[in-house]
């Protein structure tokens, strides 16, 4: 039942064949466009799941070898720091007393001014040692020092040493015989933190000679089988060669396995002295460990960054770990040249967790790629409704268009055919030309609504529509509508019973527009009635839940099928065809009247009647006081 939007017993579509050919070249093409694609899209990103632990490793392998680089890179820096602070306590105490002077006795004054200093060391550059003296009562240090490396500072013999100045490289040969195995330190796979200068002489002498480092990193083993090459090589030079004519700069050699590590300053006060200091590696080290707590304080809990000296010994850890084999970090970096074959090295805390991470992301990746691919499955089949009823929405309005064609012409016919009657004198029978004013009158009528119908549904459309809202007296709208819609239902044989309380009740709202919800009740009433042709209009004033007024229509027609108590609401819809059922309408009225009820804070509802028929209900909020004695 349709009730003014094409109220009818049951949803029996025409020609079902007319959507089901498109919406199977609609499936066709979405299982093609869409759901094809994506499926190869999701056997993509599952085979690309087999990789995860690989990228997963290799991205955690590039943030700790950013920290172990970062420790590598503060700690030559340091040295560079430590070797400024030497250049200047040289040259506070030149400031004061002439050069000479200050080199016989700058072992005593560089160890008093600077506690880095073992042992202060000056040469000239022809060779003449003129501080530590060799037999300095109380210094024993200062005896094997010049016992050690006299002939080295002199420039009689050349060594083995690692060495660093600003001006760069000199054209050295390096040694024919390697550093045994256990003068070798331990270096890491990536690039140390040093000058520029200073690696390019490392390029040079590491393609001559090669020396193997104490530590294997785990990530260098993973990707190529072969020995790891310390970048760090030493070269054979005499003093007076490293020296050259920089101005500054650090030597570093091993004698008796013990790493000696020499900072050398000439002042431009006298550039034939070199002066010199031997640091205490022990006071070094302690100023090192600080770098250590300060880049592994980010990542606590993930990994332990240790400070390894030449024998892959850590000299600082932190979190401190008892580590069983300090030779297998999982990545690690050379600190350069100042301190050879020393490393950053970083360790993992819980090695199995890295491995729970790669399998926790590809469970994760899995069933996202999962719920994509549901999701387009699922928004397809909804794409797919949604076209379907468009596609019944657009057959709709077709059926519309011929609706309303049908509704246009029969009315126009009937007030053409009796307009010429009358017009030519053929009818001179009173009584008859009265019932053809009173037929010319209501296909107006009917005309007239059909196109208010057609007109407001159009600004309803385009959010147009535009109510004039007022205190109105509802009661009497809808008296007044009833009493001009009686003669008409009366005319065709309508029963019309009306039960209406004697004050009146007020609303804010449009009276025309409420009126035209009464009109398109009392028609679809009408148009529905089938055999029993009764009508019956109540009003009533409602407490509960909230104030409100209540204007029901009721009649003994056809009722609603189940399952279409809302769809008759719906714009166009019409269960039967109009046409070959014989009911008229276009299929607003309905949506017409909730929609306009809706604007006004209320709702149009159907409710089956008790003995058969159908009951529509008008629900309006009460405006205050809506019983006062006062009409509009």
């Amino acid at each position: 039942m349709e009730h003014a939007s094409g109220r009818v017993p049951g949803p029996i579509l025409r020609e079902p064949g007319h959507t089901v050919g498109p919406m199977k070249k609609v499936a066709l093409v979405f299982v093609l466009a869409v759901f094809v694609p994506s499926l190869v899209l999701a056997w993509l990103a599952v085979r690309s799941l087999r990789d995860q632990q690989f990228v997963l490793e290799r991205q955690q392998s590039l943030l700790y070898q950013g920290v172990a680089d970062s420790v590598a890179r503060e700690a030559a820096n340091l040295i560079a720091e430590h070797q400024r602070e030497f250049a200047r306590q040289v040259e506070a105490l030149l400031a004061n007393d002439k050069p000479i002077d200050v080199a016989n006795s700058f072992d005593d004054r560089i160890r008093e001014h600077w506690l880095l200093a073992d042992v202060g060391f000056v040469v000239s550059l022809e060779g003449q040692v003129y501080s530590p003296l060799l037999f300095e009562r109380g210094r024993p240090q200062a005896r094997q020092f010049r016992l050690e490396n006299d002939r080295f500072l002199c420039s009689r013999e050349s060594v083995q040493v690692y060495w660093n100045s600003p001006k760069g490289p000199i054209n050295l040969s390096p040694a024919d015989d390697k550093k045994s195995e256990t003068d070798e330190g331990s270096s890491a796979q990536s690039p140390t933190a040093n000058s520029p200068a200073f690696s390019s002489a490392v390029g040079k002498y590491s393609k001559e000679q090669k020396v193997a480092r104490n530590v294997e990193p785990q990530q260098t083993q993973q990707t190529v089988d072969k020995q790891a090459y310390s970048k760090v090589a030493p070269s054979e030079a005499e003093f007076r060669q490293l020296v050259g004519d920089s101005t500054e700069g650090t030597v570093a050699r091993f004698l008796q396995n013990k790493l000696n590590l020499m900072f050398w300053y000439r002042s431009p006060r006298d550039p034939q002295l070199v002066f010199g200091a031997l640091i205490n590696l022990p006071r070094l080290t302690e100023s090192l460990q600080n770098l250590v707590k300060g880049d592994a304080e980010s990542l606590r809990g993930e990994i332990c960054v240790a400070l390894l000296d030449d024998n892959a010994r850590p000299v600082a850890a932190l979190p401190w770990k008892n580590q069983g084999n300090w030779k297998r970090p999982f990545v690690a970096t050379e600190i350069g040249e100042a301190l050879p074959h020393w490393e950053s090295a970083v360790y993992l805390l819980n090695p199995a967790k890295l491995s729970r991470s790669a399998a926790a992301l590809k469970l994760t990746l899995g069933l996202l790629i999962a719920l994509l691919v549901l999701a387009i499955g699922v928004g397809g089949w909804l794409i797919v409704l949604d076209l379907k009823r468009q596609l019944t929405l657009a057959r709709q309005k077709t059926d519309f268009v011929s609706n309303v064609s049908h509704e246009l012409k029969t009315p126009l016919t009937s007030i053409r055919m009796f307009s010429e009657l009358l017009a030519d004198g053929r009818v001179t029978d009173k009584e008859k030309q009265r019932s053809y004013f009173n037929i010319i009158t209501a296909e107006t009528a009917r005309l007239t609504r059909l196109i208010n119908n057609v007109l407001d549904f159009s600004r309803l459309e385009r959010s147009e529509k535009k109510y004039n809202i007022t205190k109105c007296d509802l009661l009497y709208a809808v008296r007044e509508t009833v009493g001009t819609y009686r003669p008409h239902l009366e005319a065709g044989g309508f029963k019309l019973e009306c039960d209406l309380p004697a004050s009146p009740l007020f609303v804010n709202g449009d009276r025309d527009a409420l009126a035209q919800i009464v009109v398109n009740l009392l028609s679809n009433a009408e148009k529905y009635s089938g055999e029993r042709k009764e009508a019956r209009v109540e009003v009533r004033q409602q407490s509960q839940p909230l104030a409100h007024i209540e204007v029901r229509v009721l009649d003994r027609g056809l009722g609603v099928p189940k399952g279409c108590e809302e769809k008759i609401f719906e714009q166009f819809y019409r269960a039967h065809d109009s046409l070959s059922s014989g009911i008229q309408g276009s299929g607003l009225g309905l949506t017409l009247a909730r929609q306009i009820a809706r604007a006004h804070g209320g709702d149009v509802t159907y409710e089956p009647r008790q003995g058969g028929g159908s009951c529509f209900v008008l629900r309006l909020p009460a405006s205050p006081n809506s019983t006062a004695n006062e009409r509009e």
